[in-house]
């Protein structure tokens, strides 16, 4: 009740506001495209608000609430303000058509249904169209039969054949509540949700893990700096490359002995073990 009381008095305030002359029209967005003066940017938006009221009526029949479909053409309307050159010769009301109408449809395509109907400009057409055609052509006694009228819709609408079935069967058919049991003589009364199950991780566990990710490479960049060269070589091309280099490589490299590699490796995992440890009480902690 609250909400339809709310949507009367915006469409009566809208109904209200004075209509803009040309040259007037052409001031207030010069002064707010140049000074961003608030004054001019509320009697543009609120003398075309009977506009936003006007296309929201258009989109009724999608089920969604009145207000929410103005709503969104406000925030149309501002960007249309926003984007707005008065130096072209272009009324405001021809330009903001399109921004309103944009930003509607997205907010419809978003909310109309948990099944999306495509984002892509082809499939806007075909969704807020595709009734509309299909109507026209039954009246017409055009089609003589469901694939016949697919491919004349495809080929108004420049989509496939397939994206129009698709669509159809999309708009046709309700939408499934996940609550919904699976089966009428499932005595357990399983719902369709209990079968969605995600084996990823939470997100507070995601960024739990990247945290203390972050901190251990700290920890291990600040150990290595106790190392000489020579230990810090050989450790990072043992232990921190995708494929660690083989104790004969390395000993060619340096012109020592295999053993002798191991030898170092062993004595640096020793010294950056207690500098972990040392250094980093919680890491301490893990290992005792």
């Amino acid at each position: 009740m609250g909400s339809e009381l709310a949507r009367r008095s915006m469409v009566k305030a809208a109904m209200a506001a004075p209509y803009l002359e040309r040259e007037e029209e052409h001031d207030l967005a010069v002064l707010w495209k140049e000074k961003q003066d608030q004054n001019a940017l509320h009697r543009i938006t609120t003398a075309h608000m009977r506009l936003v009221i006007s296309m929201a009526s258009k989109f009724r029949n999608f089920g969604l609430p009145m207000n929410d479909l103005i709503q969104e053409g406000h925030v149309g309307l501002l960007e249309a303000a926003a984007r707005f050159e008065p130096e072209r010769d272009v009324r405001f009301s021809t330009y903001a058509t399109w921004w309103i109408r944009a930003s509607m449809q997205d907010y419809i395509l978003r909310n109309w249904s948990i099944v999306r109907g495509g984002t892509s400009s082809a499939q806007k057409s075909l969704f807020f169209n595709l009734r509309r055609l299909r109507a026209r052509l039954a009246q017409g006694g055009s089609t003589s039969s469901q694939s016949s009228m697919y491919r004349q819709i495809s080929d108004a609408l420049g989509v496939s054949e397939k994206d129009v079935a698709l669509m159809d069967s999309r708009l046709s058919g309700p939408d499934t509540s996940l609550s919904a049991p699976v089966s009428s003589e499932d005595e357990a009364g399983a719902a369709r949700m209990d079968f969605l199950v995600d084996d990823r991780p939470l997100q507070d566990e995601v960024v739990e893990g990247m945290i203390d990710d972050k901190r251990r490479s700290e920890w291990l960049q600040d150990a290595l700096e106790i190392l000489n060269d020579r230990e810090k070589r050989i450790i990072v091309r043992r232990r921190l490359t995708e494929d660690g280099a083989t104790l004969e490589t390395l000993g060619t490299e340096l012109g020592i002995s295999k053993e002798r590699v191991r030898q170092i490796e062993n004595r640096a995992l020793e010294k950056l073990r207690g500098a972990l440890v040392s250094g980093n009480p919680d890491m301490a902690a893990m290992h005792a």
